[in-house]
């Protein structure tokens, strides 16, 4: 299990002096839309100036006509980052097209299908998916997997059986992570670390518990302890 911190703070100063408080530690870091669109590619290039070892997982969830994605893709993967995602509602076409694409690079970043969102709760998932969210996630998740790709993302309680439909190695990347269970916020799906580590969770996305705290390098500590204990 690795921790992903979210960098959802209002402006690229407040993003990064987190990241500078945190430059000490093994972690990921998600840019995601907000700050991408706001900060673009310098903001990318800031971070690895902080530290070069950080991971940085661009969470900017891309659907649209596969020949679309798979450019988008492309020009992701000339950013240097380690991992990015994708719709799994785009399809299999559209799947498979990005990863014939990115087959061409030597190095290229993870690419993960978004399942459900971790906002959706019952409901209201299946007003748009005509599915309960445990069947469909675990279809697209059998789609992704069957398409090359290296994971997805989903609520940590998808991320067990996900795994066993697929592969004890599909990677499961899980937002609505509340540690050590903070207010959920608008999450409806969350889960705490123990939970995340029970199901298989490889990477635990953490946000407002962690840049919301009075002291977010002391949180990322005590996470990362727990984190070593599984």
């Amino acid at each position: 299990m690795e921790l992903c911190v979210a960098l959802d703070l209002p402006s690229a100063k407040e993003n990064l002096a987190l990241a500078e408080l945190l430059k000490g530690y093994n972690v990921w870091m998600k840019v995601g839309f907000r700050a991408y669109i706001r900060d673009g590619k310098p903001f990318i290039e800031a971070l690895k100036k902080i530290n070069p070892d950080f991971k940085l997982f661009l969470d900017l969830k891309l659907y649209d006509i596969p020949n679309t994605m798979a450019d988008a893709a492309e020009e992701i993967a000339k950013l240097g980052v380690d991992m990015f995602n994708i719709h799994a509602s785009a399809g299999s076409v559209a799947m498979k097209t990005v990863m014939d694409r990115l087959s061409n690079y030597e190095q290229r970043p993870l690419v993960l299908a978004v399942t459900a969102l971790t906002s959706f709760d019952e409901a209201n998932f299946q007003a748009v998916y005509e599915k309960s969210i445990d069947a469909k996630a675990e279809q697209f998740a059998t789609m992704a997997y069957e398409n090359g790709l290296d994971g997805v993302v989903c609520s940590t309680f998808e991320s067990r059986a996900i795994k066993n439909a697929t592969s004890d190695d599909f990677l499961t990347l899980c937002p609505g992570i509340r540690p050590f269970g903070e207010d959920a916020g608008d999450q409806q799906r969350v889960a705490t670390l123990n939970l995340a580590a029970k199901e298989g969770v490889d990477y635990p996305v953490v946000g407002r518990p962690i840049y919301k705290d009075a002291n977010p390098k002391a949180k990322v500590e005590e996470i990362l302890k727990v984190i070593a204990t599984f």
